[in-house]
C-alpha cells in the first residue's frame, strides 16, 4: 500500500518520520505543535498524542491505527505537521558546521534570549531547572543561558534531551513564555528577569516545613496542621535554613542590582515593598520575600511581619553589597 488516499505518499511520511527521530519536539504534543505553526488542532485527544507515537510505524501501519484508520485527511494532517515542524527544526541543526563567531550571530535561541530582554549570563545555577539538568550542565561547563544556548546549537542531530533540558530548549526555541515562567523568573507578558520572581523561584525550592517555620519565625500565623509540620524543625534547624535562605537571596540580589535600585527609589518616595511583592500571589512566600529585602531597603511595610533587622551578618553584608 503506497497511499492513503490522501496527498501524500508512503515516501513523504518515511521522510518526516526520519526526520522527526532526531528531533527534539519529538515528546511534544501534536495539538501544541499545531497551534504553534498556526494550523488546525490535531483532532485527537490525549497525553499520548506526540510524534513519538506514530513515527516508528510504517506508512501502512499508519493507515490501519485507531483514529487514523478510514481517515485520510488525519495522515495528511500529522504528515504536514511534522513536515512543517520540521522545516522550523532543521535550520537550527544546519548551523552546526557554521564557526562560532557565525553561530553566535545566527543562533536562534540567543535572538530569542535578545527579544525577550533576557540577559545571557543569567546563571543556570539561579534557574528553576532540576537538579538533574543542573548537574548535566555543570558536567557539560554550561554555567549560563548564553552558554546553554551555544551548547544546544552545536550538540549533534542524533542526541536527543530530555527533562528541563528540553523544556528550557523548547520554550526559547518557540518563546513559549508560559513555559518559560515555570523555569527561568520571567513574567509572562512582560521583558527580562524579575527579582520578585526571582526570590518566588527561590522559596518554591525550598522544602515546606522550612518555609513554615521561618514564616512563623518571622510573625506568621499558622494553621495548626502547619503547626505541625513547622515543629519538625529544631531551633538549630531553623537557624541554619535562615541562614542559607540569606545567602542564596544576597546571590539572587546581584544580579538584580537595576531593579534593586529601582525599588529602593520607589520606597524612598512612598511606594510599597508589600505591592511591589504581591505578584507572588503568595502571602507566605511575599512575607518570607520582604523579609529578605527589608534588610537592604529599610522598609517595614504593615502587613509584613515586623522583624527587626541587625546591621552585621548577611543584613550588613546586602548594604555593603548595595552600597552606592
Amino acid at each position: 500500500m503506497s497511499s492513503s488516499g490522501g496527498k501524500f505518499t508512503a515516501k513523504d511520511w518515511d521522510e518526516v518520520r526520519m526526520g522527526f527521530h532526531t528531533s527534539i519536539m519529538v515528546d511534544t504534543s501534536l495539538n501544541s505543535l499545531a497551534q504553534n505553526l498556526d494550523a488546525p488542532d490535531w483532532p485527537l485527544p490525549g497525553k499520548e498524542e506526540t510524534p513519538a507515537k506514530y513515527i516508528d510505524l510504517t506508512f501502512d501501519e499508519l493507515q490501519i491505527m485507531p483514529g487514523l484508520a478510514g481517515y485520510p485527511d488525519r495522515i495528511d494532517q500529522l504528515v504536514s505537521i511534522l513536515r512543517e515542524t520540521l522545516a522550523f527544526d532543521n535550520p537550527f541543526g544546519e548551523m552546526v558546521e557554521q564557526t562560532t563567531v557565525s553561530e553566535e550571530k545566527d543562533n536562534p535561541l540567543l535572538k530569542n534570549l535578545a527579544k525577550l530582554e533576557i540577559s545571557s549570563d543569567f546563571p543556570i545555577e539561579l534557574t528553576k531547572v532540576s537538579a538533574d539538568t543542573k548537574e548535566f550542565c555543570k558536567l557539560e561547563k554550561i554555567t549560563t543561558l548564553g552558554e546553554f544556548a551555544a551548547f544546544a546549537q552545536s550538540m549533534p542531530p542524533h542526541v536527543i534531551v530530555g527533562g528541563d533540558f528540553r523544556v528550557l530548549l523548547n520554550a526559547l526555541a518557540h518563546v513559549n513564555e508560559e513555559a518559560l515562567a515555570t523555569i527561568l523568573p520571567f513574567r509572562v507578558g512582560s521583558r527580562g528577569l524579575h527579582l520578585p520572581e526571582a526570590l518566588g523561584q527561590m522559596l518554591d525550592l525550598v522544602p515546606l516545613g522550612e518555609r513554615l517555620a521561618l514564616f512563623k519565625r518571622f510573625g506568621g500565623r499558622l494553621k495548626p496542621e502547619e503547626e505541625t509540620q513547622a515543629a519538625r524543625l529544631n531551633k538549630e534547624e531553623l537557624k541554619q535554613a535562615e541562614a542559607a535562605l540569606r545567602e542564596q537571596a544576597a546571590r539572587i540580589l546581584g544580579f538584580y542590582k537595576a531593579e534593586f535600585d529601582e525599588l529602593t527609589a520607589s520606597l524612598r518616595e512612598g511606594g510599597s515593598l508589600e505591592r511591589y511583592l504581591v505578584v507572588m500571589e503568595d502571602p507566605l512566600k511575599e512575607t518570607l520575600a520582604a523579609e529578605l529585602l527589608e534588610p537592604v531597603t529599610g522598609s517595614t511595610d504593615a502587613g509584613t511581619a515586623e522583624v527587626t533587622a541587625k546591621k552585621g551578618g548577611l543584613a550588613g553584608f546586602f548594604s555593603r553589597l548595595f552600597k552606592k
